[in-house]
């Protein structure tokens, strides 16, 4: 396994007052566990808010995690000293999720792209700067573009940037933060077949971090679904969408649109609002919003098992 990861859990505290001491906490992340193998797409689904990102992040450590364990090639990144996470990075890279935030404005592409290879000591000068024309070459870039600002390019140009910087320092595991949301349904197609031939020509692995679950089919080979910070289910890309096992997973595919106006789907309506992460319910986490609801629900929290063939589900059905 190139990537493991064993009950990882995350906080934000609650601050309130004058004092701003600490009134409660928000828990993002909730005993999540998982794994990547190499040269596979984990696509990581879900609603707005339900601890995706903070995942991601916390995997590569942007975000301290609160407790678990992070193994990345059998080694505790958690483990290590600050020195040693940022040598680590070379391996762990990160595309954002909007284009416009995630380049810095005062800095031209040339010096975007080459920062990478300067913080890891990679090449002199003339190999970085050639370096960096080989990677806008890559991503379907001009080398005039090089000399330009992220101001002078459209978002589907800024992502690619973005994707051109997390390769630039040849990286093992590529997170990729709704790297597609941000961008046109047109676009979106394009950035999505540049990551996949990418990823067969480095032999990269990725975790996909999207809420499109027809996105998340196209790129994926397994795919985990989280609700509230936790993960629900978690299975192959096929057997996810051909036979869910968990109401919310259910809920989610049955909105998915489908290109015919003849075809009648049948859409599962939840009711009720999402629970807040500062108090979620007791039990399930998906119970007061659950259409198959029993009383063992509210009470005790499903156990996230094996349920056949690798398809793992947290529900007491």
């Amino acid at each position: 396994m190139l990537l493991q990861v064993h009950n990882l859990r995350k906080t934000f505290p609650i601050r309130g007052g004058l004092l701003g001491k600490k009134t409660g906490e928000i828990t993002a992340v909730d005993d999540v566990s998982f794994y990547v193998k190499k040269g596979e797409t984990l696509g990581l689904v879900g609603e707005s808010g339900c601890g995706k990102s903070t995942t991601g992040r916390a995997i590569l450590r942007l975000h301290e995690p609160t407790s678990g364990q992070i193994e990345f090639e059998g080694k505790s990144l958690l483990a290590l000293s600050e020195e040693e996470m940022r040598k680590a990075r070379r391996d762990l890279q990160m595309v954002f999720q909007d284009p416009f935030a995630s380049l810095n404005p005062r800095q031209k592409v040339m010096d975007i792209l080459e920062e990478p290879l300067i913080v890891h000591g990679m090449g002199n000068g003339k190999e970085r700067k050639e370096q960096v024309q080989e990677l806008l070459h890559l991503v379907g870039l001009n080398q005039s573009h090089a000399m330009r600002y992220p101001h002078q390019f459209s978002g589907g140009q800024r992502q690619r940037i973005g994707i051109a910087r997390a390769l630039s320092t040849k990286p093992k595991l590529i997170v990729a933060d709704e790297p597609v949301s941000a961008l046109d349904v047109s676009i979106q197609s394009q950035v999505l077949n540049l990551m996949a031939d990418l990823q067969e020509k480095f032999e990269l692995t990725y975790l996909f971090i999207a809420h499109d679950l027809s996105v998340v089919k196209h790129i994926s080979d397994r795919v985990g679904v989280m609700y509230l910070g936790r993960l629900v289910e978690l299975a192959d890309r096929d057997e996810l969408y051909e036979r869910p096992l968990h109401p919310y997973t259910q809920a989610l595919l049955s909105a998915v649109p489908v290109p015919d106006p003849d075809f009648q789907k049948q859409r599962i309506i939840l009711s009720g609002d999402v629970p807040s992460p500062a108090n979620p319910p007791k039990g399930c986490a998906f119970h007061p919003r659950c259409p198959h609801v029993m009383d063992i629900c509210k009470e005790v929290r499903p156990e996230f098992a094996d349920q056949g063939g690798g398809h793992f589900s947290a529900c007491h059905l």
